[in-house]
C-alpha cells in the first residue's frame, strides 16, 4: 500500500513521512478515526515507507523487492493480529490470516461487519483472545529479514481481552530493538489506560466532501459530478458509507425498516392509545433478540438509530447542508422530525447508548430491547 493509493490525508500522510525523514519513529503509535476515513491504508503505507529503501520525500517507490512483498502483504516482518471468533478452526490470528488479507487487498474501507461476514460469523461478536499475546511474543522474537523493522499491526485493538492486553504492556513499553507496533482502532476509549499510556496517538480526521466525491467518480467513471457530491454529503466524512450508499446496501434498508417500525409503534401506542401496535413492539423486540441477528448487528443497528435520532432533530432546523440522509430516510423525516425536539432528544440519545452498552456487555437481548420500546413510547411525543 502506497500513500497515493489512499484518499485524502495529506496532512497525515506529511506527518508520517517527515517522522521517518527525521529518526522520529515512535516504537508504537495508534491510528484512531471513524470508520472509512483510511486509517487502516494509512497504518499499511507507513510501514511500506519505513521498509523501502528507495523512498522518497512523500512515498515508497512501490517497486523494490521490499515494497512488492508489502503490496501483497507477504512480507516476512509483516505481522497482523485481529479479533476472531473462536471455533473449530482454533484461537490465534493465523488461522484466519489468508482471509485477512483476501479482504485487505480487496479495499482497505472497511470494518468489522465486513470481517465477521467474511468469517461467516455474522451473528458472534470477535476477540483476540489471550493466546495471541504469546503469538506476538513469538513473532517479535524472530530476527528481522535484513534490517528493516519489525512490524505488529493490531486492527481493534479495543477488542483485545483483558489478560492478552495486560500480557503485552510490558512489550509495548520496551519492545526489542527496531519493532514497530501499530495499532488502528476506531473506538481508543474502549482501550485500557496502560495501553494508551504507551502509545503515540495518529489523529485520522474524517474526509472531505470534495475528496469522496472525486474518489467516488474515479471508482465510477459513470457517476455524474451531482450524485456524487450528493453522495459524499451522505457520508459524513467516510468514504465507507459513501460505498455502502451506493451499492444501497440491503442490510442498511433493513436497519431503516426496523427504525421505522420501532417509532412508529412507540408513537401509535403512546399517543393513540393503539395497544395493538404495543403487540408489534413485543414482536419487534423478539425480533431483535433473535440469536441469528447477533449481537454486532443488534449495536450496528442501535448505533444507527441514534444518527437518525440526530438526523430527525437536525432537520428541523431547515439546514439541508447539515442532514446526510438517503432519499428513503428524508421521507420518513419529513412526517416524523417533529417528534424529535429540544425536550426528548437527549434522553432519547442517552437509551439507544445505554442499549448499546448493555448488548456490548452481553445483557439479555429481550429485555434490553423491550425496555428500549417502552422507554420510546414515553419519549417518541
Amino acid at each position: 500500500m502506497r500513500f497515493c493509493e489512499i484518499i485524502g490525508q495529506e496532512g497525515v500522510k506529511k506527518q508520517l513521512c517527515q517522522a521517518v525523514q527525521e529518526g522520529r519513529i515512535a516504537h508504537a503509535q495508534l491510528f484512531t478515526g471513524q470508520s472509512g476515513v483510511g486509517k487502516m491504508g494509512l497504518a499499511l503505507a507507513y510501514a511500506q515507507y519505513l521498509a523501502c529503501p528507495n523512498r522518497t520525500e512523500s512515498d515508497s517507490c512501490g517497486v523494490c523487492p521490499s515494497c512488492l512483498q508489502y503490496q501483497k502483504l507477504q512480507h516476512p516482518d509483516l505481522h497482523f493480529a485481529f479479533p476472531i471468533v473462536k471455533g473449530d478452526n482454533g484461537d490465534v490470528c493465523d488461522e484466519f490470516v489468508d482471509k485477512f488479507r483476501e479482504m485487505v487487498l480487496e479495499g482497505v474501507y472497511f470494518d468489522l461487519d465486513d470481517w465477521y461476514r467474511r468469517m461467516g460469523v455474522e451473528t458472534k461478536q470477535g476477540m483476540i483472545y489471550e493466546k495471541e499475546s504469546s503469538e506476538i511474543l513469538r513473532k517479535l522474537s524472530l530476527k528481522s529479514f535484513g534490517d528493516g523493522y519489525k512490524v505488529m499491526l493490531i486492527w481493534q485493538p479495543e477488542k483485545m481481552n483483558g489478560t492478552c492486553a495486560n500480557k503485552l504492556l510490558k512489550l509495548l513499553e520496551e519492545p526489542p530493538e527496531k519493532t514497530l507496533f501499530l495499532l488502528v482502532s476506531e473506538h481508543p476509549e474502549l482501550l485500557l489506560s496502560t495501553v494508551l499510556s504507551r502509545v503515540q496517538e495518529v489523529r485520522v480526521p474524517r474526509l472531505s466532501e470534495d475528496e469522496i466525491a472525486d474518489a467516488l467518480q474515479k471508482q465510477y467513471p459513470w457517476l455524474e459530478s451531482q450524485a456524487a457530491t450528493s453522495v459524499a454529503h451522505m457520508a459524513n466524512g467516510s468514504y465507507l458509507t459513501a460505498l455502502r450508499v451506493m451499492n444501497d446496501s440491503e442490510e442498511n434498508q433493513g436497519y431503516f425498516d426496523d427504525f421505522v417500525a420501532l417509532m412508529r409503534n412507540a408513537w401509535l401506542v403512546g399517543q393513540k392509545k393503539d395497544y395493538s401496535a404495543l403487540l408489534k413492539l413485543r414482536q419487534w423486540s423478539n425480533d431483535m433478540a433473535d440469536s441469528k441477528v447477533g449481537r454486532e448487528k443488534q449495536k450496528a443497528f442501535l448505533q444507527y438509530a441514534q444518527r437518525q435520532v440526530r438526523e430527525n432533530y437536525i432537520y428541523n432546523f431547515g439546514c439541508a447542508e447539515m442532514n446526510y440522509q438517503t432519499d428513503k430516510e428524508q421521507g420518513f423525516s419529513t412526517k416524523f422530525a417533529p417528534f424529535i425536539h429540544d425536550g426528548n432528544v437527549e434522553k432519547m440519545m442517552e437509551e439507544l447508548g445505554k442499549a448499546e452498552a448493555q448488548i456490548a456487555q452481553n445483557g439479555n437481548a429481550k429485555i434490553i430491547f423491550f425496555d428500549l420500546c417502552l422507554q420510546m413510547i414515553v419519549l417518541v411525543k
